[in-house]
């Protein structure tokens, strides 16, 4: 059973940008939002050397890394080949133009 927290408005979060949410324990996590206002969420750290993935570029259904270009698929948290590796996605969902993030 998920517990949603209420995180911003959607226009809170830069099209084609991130906002992070801060957590105590576990790392934070990067909320996406793409040209076409679909919202993500993403551990903030790219697998490869922990680059903050909510400082990379949003393209697509994608995030590179600003650290050393690798792509992240924002709707699974899959590296683009040819690298490999993954981080983890949060369930969040928009309602009444509001973003919530599953806890």
């Amino acid at each position: 059973m998920s517990t949603w927290k209420l995180i911003c408005p959607l226009e809170d979060i830069p099209s084609l940008g991130s906002r992070v949410v801060q957590r105590s324990t576990g790392g934070d996590i990067a909320i996406f939002r793409n040209a076409v206002d679909e919202v993500f969420a993403l551990h903030d750290n790219c697998p490869h050397k922990n680059g903050p993935l909510s400082q990379g570029i949003v393209h697509g259904r994608r995030v590179t890394c600003p650290l050393h270009g690798w792509n992240i698929g924002l709707d699974d948290g899959k590296v683009v080949a040819p690298d490999v590796g993954s981080c983890d996605k949060f369930q969040v969902k928009v309602e009444n133009g509001q973003v919530y993030l599953s806890l």
